[in-house]
């Protein structure tokens, strides 16, 4: 299973003020995402383009 850090979201040049909000407005916790990263699968869950890009970056660094 990927995890997404907050690292791959560094890495797709993403804002993390809107980053933040984005959580937000879909029930994901921002805290824990930092402190542990998340299951690709809640970004997945989405259905976010963003958050597309965000698992392939993260799927790209653990060699996925």
């Amino acid at each position: 299973m990927t995890t997404v850090t907050l690292a791959d979201m560094d890495s797709c040049k993403l804002c993390r003020k809107g980053t933040r909000s984005w959580f937000t407005r879909h029930g994901l916790s921002w805290s824990e995402f930092v402190k542990n990263g998340l299951p690709a699968e809640a970004f997945l869950a989405t259905g976010d383009g963003l958050a597309r890009q965000v698992v392939e970056a993260a799927m790209a660094r653990e060699g996925s």
